[in-house]
């Protein structure tokens, strides 16, 4: 067994075929079908069901993927460490975060740059991607740490609570609603909704307020970033419910941004690997990283504060 062979395993299995995993490995389409043919018989186990030219994931593939993702990205670390070592970098600390696309464009940048005025030593490498692809890569060590929603869905890892803001309501720009201080549930009766997908936990409560007061929502567009979600609600696709954090800071858009009722409360993190010791710049960062939100959302307190009437 070797590495090119749990690399075409795992872009197989991320892609969806061959074709697709060649062109992720810049591969012909024959050699990643014969490497993973070397490592299903060197593990004795058939991972893909062959029908109609399509490639099947088996249970015993849907097993090993994390295993082997781990594997492939330990190794791909280990060529990084080399490349720098040879490159003379080998004083230059490098912190891994894994932070919220919308977080990624947004708040990020600033407060990197602002870290970074004072720790020249320290290099960055942003992971973006969702809430769960962030506690993942905490849990296999790709990220040194996480910014998270609280509670988390993954046991083992080691989070400290750094944020709590409500949620709002955010239409476009001369919208109706807007002319209200603060937007009901009842206020969004035949208005068509931009909402977070199904399968997220804030999407989870927001339905679960809905069924609270019986109230049926017109589901217009799903989608899976606060700031993809504002950018609709910009385009007049309909309103949509979101953290008040993150909507904040797409203002430049033509939209407009109210307090929301029943509040729905939004718990944020960082999240490290449990029992593992941590550098001095994860800490550093952590805590500068902290200090700024904490700032950024006592602005937001007093804005959304009001009380409907």
């Amino acid at each position: 067994m070797n590495v090119k062979q749990l690399e075409a395993f795992k872009a197989i299995m991320r892609s969806g075929s061959t074709t697709a995993a060649a062109a992720r490995l810049d591969l012909s389409q024959s050699a990643v079908s014969r490497l993973l043919t070397q490592l299903e018989a060197e593990l004795g186990l058939e991972l893909f069901a062959r029908e109609k030219g399509r490639l099947i994931p088996t249970p015993e593939a849907i097993g090993l993927l994390d295993s082997v993702e781990s594997a492939v990205d330990g190794v791909q670390r280990v060529q990084h460490v080399a490349e720098e070592l040879r490159a003379g970098n080998s004083g230059q600390i490098l912190l891994r975060i894994g932070v919220p696309h919308s977080m990624s464009q947004t708040i990020l940048p600033r407060i990197v740059g602002e870290f970074l005025a004072d720790h020249g030593n320290v290099a960055l490498e942003i992971l973006s991607g969702a809430y769960h692809e962030t506690e993942r890569a905490v849990l296999t060590r790709q990220a040194d740490l996480g910014f998270v929603r609280l509670p988390t869905g993954e046991a083992g890892m080691d989070t400290v609570a750094i944020a709590r803001t409500t949620s709002v309501c955010v239409m476009p720009a001369g919208h109706r609603l807007a002319e209200k201080a603060v937007v009901s549930v009842e206020d969004l009766e035949g208005e068509a909704l931009v909402l977070l997908g199904r399968q997220r936990p804030a999407r989870a409560e927001i339905d679960q307020m809905f069924r609270q007061v019986r109230f049926r929502p017109r589901v217009q567009v799903e989608t899976h970033s606060v700031g993809s979600a504002c950018a609709f609600a910009a385009q007049g696709l309909g309103v949509t419910i979101v953290n008040a954090l993150m909507a904040s800071h797409f203002r430049d858009l033509p939209i407009a941004i109210r307090p929301f009722r029943p509040r729905l409360w939004n718990e944020f993190g960082l999240a490290f690997a449990a029992g593992q010791p941590r550098s001095r710049a994860a800490d550093r960062f952590a805590e500068h990283f902290r200090r700024r939100l904490v700032e950024m959302l006592r602005g937001l307190e007093a804005e959304f504060r009001p009380e409907a009437g």
